[in-house]
């Protein structure tokens, strides 16, 4: 036997008739198919019993005194709407107006009196079937509904675990690699700035020696913090670029703009105050810093953007390191020129 046939063989029916011998009758006839009835004298009883607990399916003359079995039936699909149980209109009434009435009043389905008890053994069991056919079909949506939004959040986490660095909880590199390529090209549409900041630790190997690797990891962590606590603009992005270096993207950034940025975060480490025991500048953790701006253009590539970010640290580190250096390394026009703080080159002029 099928979890179908299983069901409707414990289906609860509920008959309505005010008569007494054909409510009898009609209840023998359901007990005797293997289903639990129970019954009621009028459609306010059905009512009811109905907002008590739900049957699952309804036997409903149509003719009832005070609230009659069409009305009876229309109110039952109001109330309950998808959760109304299928209804089997009984019904002395065999013209085509009443027919009309009963399935326009929500009835799956009707017989007439007198009963054919044959027939009516078999409406109910088809109905039932399909009642927890459709039931059955509903729920696995649900399930595969569900299991399609699990697999939707744990794809969304493996993409956010696939771009982020586990130690810092940063952008990693491979997802600096597929920002910067999108900001590069949008900014190029747009001929806005499109800037880079590039960090070191100074002295980290000396850190790591000093204080152990699990310190040097605590630190990494803890410098991340105050990089991403500087960060204010969703568009920003903070990245671990590598090792002990850093790194920030800052689309629509003029060089004035992230120079000040730049120098925000290398304040905040500083007032970190993190022990440098090893350090050949300062008792407390120090960073360097390069920083990079340029206008997107067919004659430049991102590649320049970061090989001038990475000249301009290893200018800081050679000035002395815990500094920030800035570059404007740009292919531009005069009017975009201008608006920038600092001098591009002279023959990297359009």
């Amino acid at each position: 036997m099928t979890w179908v046939e299983l069901s409707t063989r414990l289906a609860h029916i509920l008959i309505v008739d005010d008569e007494k011998t054909l409510r009898m009758m009609l209840s023998h006839a359901m007990q005797k198919e293997g289903y639990q009835v129970i019954e009621a004298i009028s459609g306010e009883q059905c009512l009811d019993l109905c907002q008590q607990q739900l049957p699952d399916m309804i036997l409903l003359d149509a003719i009832l005194p005070g609230i009659d079995g069409f009305t009876c039936c229309a109110s039952l699909r109001t109330m309950f709407g998808e959760r109304c149980p299928p209804v089997l209109m009984i019904t002395s009434l065999n013209d085509q107006e009443s027919v009309d009435w009963a399935f326009n009043a929500g009835a799956v389905d009707y017989v007439t009196k007198p009963v054919h008890w044959a027939v009516l053994r078999q409406r109910v069991r088809r109905i039932l079937q399909a009642t927890w056919a459709m039931t059955e079909l509903r729920q696995t949506m649900e399930h595969e509904r569900v299991l399609m939004e699990q697999l939707e959040i744990a794809n969304r986490e493996l993409r956010r675990l696939a771009s982020i660095d586990s130690l810092t909880q940063l952008a990693n590199r491979r997802c600096f690699d597929e920002f910067l390529h999108q900001e590069w090209q949008r900014l190029r549409r747009e001929q806005g700035f499109l800037s880079l900041i590039l960090l070191d630790i100074d002295f980290f190997k000396s850190y790591n020696d000093t204080y152990g690797h699990q310190s040097g990891d605590e630190c990494l962590k803890r410098v991340a913090r105050l990089i991403e606590e500087t960060i204010k603009r969703p568009a920003d992005l903070a990245v671990r670029y590598g090792g002990e270096e850093f790194a920030v993207i800052l689309p629509n950034t003029p060089l004035e703009g992230a120079m000040h940025i730049a120098r925000e975060i290398h304040a905040k480490v500083e007032l970190a105050a993190i022990a440098h025991a090893g350090s050949r500048i300062s008792h407390h953790l120090t960073l360097s810093g390069g920083v990079a701006t340029i206008i997107p253009s067919h004659q430049s590539t991102l590649e320049d953007l970061i090989a001038s970010a990475d000249e301009a640290l290893y200018r800081a580190k050679l000035q002395g390191r815990n500094q920030i250096a800035g570059q404007f390394r740009i292919y531009c026009s005069q009017e975009k020129l201008q608006a920038s703080p600092e001098p591009c080159e002279p023959d990297r002029c359009d």
